[in-house]
Formats: structure tokens, C-alpha cells, sequence
């Protein structure tokens, strides 16, 4: 017919078939040592195919239809392709692996990376052409991160099951196109990793009425709103630690409030989980425009800006006030007073420069002194509000993070104070009878000393 005749691999039983044939063909097998890794195999293959003309026929083992680089060829065709199905080799398999319950999902090892990322894998799970030992080292590595190396699956080949450790998987003596890993669902308890919907059950299961904790099914939204301050504030003084240990437990905690209020919502009725995750995903499409749709951002600068635009847009924000009023009150008083000054500024109220910004704040300062000398209270605390919101816009100015330096500051005061103390103790003072000049020695003396790193 004068079609040309091309076979996916060489190393299957099936293909001693295409032999006895006698037809003339050619095999692939020097696609699979050329391809890099998993996913552009799959690739490779339907490109070598499609440079074999239009009325080439591929010859896969199986089911024509479960095999990754046929539904890369489909891609690439755009549909213009006839797949005729042979025998469903994933049946085989999940008849060996005797699931305890029909469903299950059954993915190419060519395609589990990209079903990972997606977060479309589920259990129970076949995994088949496990053509090889890197085949399944790779995924090995892959379903250990997310099910934990210890698991206990079941390795697959020709219609025999074994119960292995997952991390046994690439250390089996033979693989062939008929090798593959099937995975059972755990239960809860039994699992060492863990993803977004078990910790969603766990919460529930806390606030069951009947036999959950006590403490968490009384709790609101209300109630623990705290928390998640606290927490949130423990996340970043672990990051200023630079400890990953500390991060890594902080932000899991930071999750768990998250997930908490999601489910508190879900019982009663105003959203879910998926409602939040699918916000937040829309609104990162939506305000990256710059990324996922037709605007241009050069640097970080610029990307700052579009993100504010579509905020805004999102917002319904027909005013700059809209922006600077929206602003949460519950934020610390030096983060809210430079958003508020940053959003001001877009509006194009702003100070020139950092010198005009320090001018205003030396204003401020002999405005509140004098209503200091005046000994009007509520006056003089009104003025001190101008000065620190002063100071703030300086800081702004100047491009520096003013919670972040006013922060530093109280901590660096903490360590000097704590050591100027330590060293009137050392000398047998008592420090609360030490003389303004003598304290200011001691400071000095432990400024310097911090300073110098000894």
C-alpha cells in the first residue's frame, strides 16, 4: 500500500507479531536513547512518526489510545489521525493489582509529571510503561514526594502483582512494556505525606458534633481571627532567622488558619475550599496581565504597576480615595501609614524628593513641641501622629520598608540595652541609680561593641 510502517519499540512480545508479518517497517527504539527525559519522549516520538509522511501507520502495544505518544501525535495532528485500539494493557494491570473498589486513575509513566503539576492525581493509581529502571527511578522519586517512600505498593508485570516498598521500585531485576505500579488508597492515619484536601478532613473530623474536639468544634471565625495574625507573625520572624526548619513549621501553620476559616465557611453555607482556591488562582491570572494577557512589564517596577491597575479594575476602584481608604485598619501603624502614602502618591500627592519629605518632618517636630509646651494631651498626641506619619513618608521616599526598619531598630535597642545593663551589673551597679551620663556611657560602650562584632 506503500505506507510506511513505523513501531513504537521493538522490545515487547506483541512486536514479534509485526515480524512474522514480513512486512517492511522500522522502529523507534533510538528515540527512547536520544530523549532527555519522560516528557519529551512522548514528543520525540510523534515527531519522528509525522516525519514518516501522512499515511504512515505507528504501531504501539495496547490500547492505542492510552499511550502517551499517540496523544502527542493527536496534538500534533490536530485530530487528523484514525487510532485503532488493541487490547487495553491498564485492564491487565488493575486486574493483577485488585483494587478494592472499581474506580481508579491509570496514567502513563511519560505523562505522571505533568499530572503531578496539574494536581490531577488520585488514588488509587496505576502507573504503566515502566519501561525501564530510569523509567522507574523517575517515578519513583515522584510518587515518593507525594505518597512517601515507605508506602507499600504493588510492581506489575506480565498480569503478576508484588507488594514492594515504594522505594524499592527501581530495583526489581527485569522491566518490560508490561511493568507498572499500582498504588491502593490509604487511609488517613496511615499516611506519612499529606496534601491540601487531608488536612480540609482533619479539620472537619476536629469539628465533628459528635465525637470531634471539644475546643475545635466550638470555635468561629471570629474567634480565631488572632490566630492567624499570630501565626502570619511567627512565619516571618522564622524568616528573619533564616531557620528552615522554623519556616517550614510556621508555614504550615499559616496554612491551617487559612484551611480552618475555608472550612468553618463551608459548614455554614457562604463558600468552600475550592471557592477560595479558585479567588486566589482567577485573581493572580487576572492582575498578571503582564504574564497571562497582552500588557508589557520591563522589570519589577513596571509589573507593581499593572498589577495595580487591574486591582483597581477588579475593586471597582473609580478613585485614588477608593485605593487609599481600602487599606485594612488592622494592619501595624507603619505598614498601613506607607501604603496609605504609596497609594497617595500614585494620585501624584507626594514629596518631590527625600530632602522635601525630611523638611516636612522637621516641621511636624516643632509643631508637636509646641503643643507639648502648651500641655494640651490630645493635642500633643495628634502632632506626634503627624511626625511618625512624617517620618514614615521619609522612609518611603527613600525606598526603605518602614515596619521593617522600625522593627530592626526596637531589636537593636533590646541587644544594646541588654548588654549596657550586663556591664554596669559586671562593675556592681545598680543601674536603676545610674546617672543619665553614666547610662549613655554604658550604651556607647555596648553600641560599639555590637558593632564591631566581638
Amino acid at each position: 500500500m506503500g505506507a510506511k510502517i513505523v513501531v513504537r519499540t521493538a522490545y515487547t512480545e506483541s512486536y514479534q507479531s509485526v515480524k512474522e508479518l514480513g512486512v517492511e517497517h522500522s522502529c523507534l527504539d533510538s528515540v527512547y536513547e536520544s530523549s532527555r527525559n519522560l516528557s519529551s519522549l512522548a514528543v520525540n516520538l510523534a515527531k519522528a512518526v509525522e516525519a514518516c509522511g501522512e499515511n504512515a501507520v505507528y504501531l504501539v502495544d495496547g490500547a492505542a489510545s492510552e499511550d502517551a505518544s499517540v496523544k502527542a501525535l493527536y496534538r500534533r495532528a490536530r485530530g487528523k489521525i484514525e487510532i485503532v485500539d488493541g487490547v487495553s494493557k491498564v485492564t491487565s494491570i488493575a486486574r493483577a493489582a485488585a483494587f478494592k473498589n472499581c474506580s481508579y486513575a491509570a496514567v502513563s509513566a511519560y505523562e505522571l509529571h505533568e499530572k503531578a503539576r496539574s494536581g490531577s492525581l488520585g488514588l488509587p493509581l496505576i502507573v504503566y510503561d515502566l519501561d525501564d529502571r530510569d523509567v522507574a527511578g523517575e517515578i519513583k522519586l515522584l510518587l515518593g514526594d507525594l505518597y512517601g517512600e515507605e508506602t507499600t505498593v504493588q510492581y506489575v508485570r506480565g498480569g503478576k502483582a508484588e507488594k514492594i516498598k515504594l522505594y524499592e521500585l527501581d530495583r526489581k531485576k527485569e522491566y518490560d512494556y508490561t511493568s507498572a505500579v499500582a498504588i491502593e488508597e490509604q487511609e488517613l492515619l496511615k499516611k506519612t505525606r499529606f496534601g491540601l484536601e487531608d488536612l480540609k478532613e482533619i479539620i472537619v473530623r476536629l469539628r465533628d458534633p459528635k465525637d470531634g474536639c471539644p475546643w475545635d468544634r466550638v470555635q468561629t471565625n471570629e474567634s480565631i481571627k488572632m490566630s492567624a495574625v499570630e501565626e502570619a507573625y511567627e512565619l516571618v520572624d522564622a524568616i528573619d532567622c533564616d531557620n528552615d526548619e522554623k519556616i517550614l513549621e510556621e508555614t504550615g501553620d499559616v496554612m491551617l488558619q487559612a484551611v480552618f476559616h475555608a472550612v468553618l465557611k463551608e459548614q455554614t453555607g457562604s463558600f468552600n475550599l475550592t471557592d477560595a482556591l479558585s479567588g486566589i488562582c482567577q485573581k493572580l491570572i487576572s492582575r498578571h496581565t503582564h504574564v497571562f494577557g497582552q500588557d508589557k512589564a520591563k522589570d519589577a517596577g513596571g509589573a507593581l504597576s499593572v498589577w495595580e491597575k487591574n486591582k483597581m479594575t477588579e475593586k471597582h476602584q473609580t478613585t485614588f480615595a477608593d485605593s487609599v481608604n481600602d487599606v485594612p485598619n488592622c494592619f501595624p501603624a507603619a505598614m498601613r501609614a506607607q501604603k496609605i502614602g504609596k497609594r497617595a502618591a500614585k494620585a501624584g500627592l507626594d514629596f518631590a524628593d527625600v530632602a522635601e519629605a525630611v523638611g516636612q518632618l522637621q516641621k511636624e517636630l516643632d509643631e508637636f513641641l509646641l503643643a507639648y509646651r502648651n500641655g494640651g494631651k490630645e493635642e500633643t498626641e495628634k502632632e506626634l501622629g503627624d511626625v511618625l506619619f512624617a517620618a514614615v513618608s521619609v522612609g518611603r521616599k527613600a525606598g526603605c520598608d518602614c515596619e521593617k526598619a522600625l522593627k530592626e531598630s526596637a531589636q537593636r535597642f533590646a541587644k544594646r540595652f541588654t548588654l549596657a545593663e550586663q556591664k554596669a551589673l559586671a562593675e556592681g551597679k545598680t543601674v536603676t541609680e545610674l546617672s543619665a551620663e553614666e547610662w549613655d556611657s554604658y550604651y556607647r560602650a555596648a553600641k560599639a561593641e555590637l558593632l564591631s562584632g566581638k
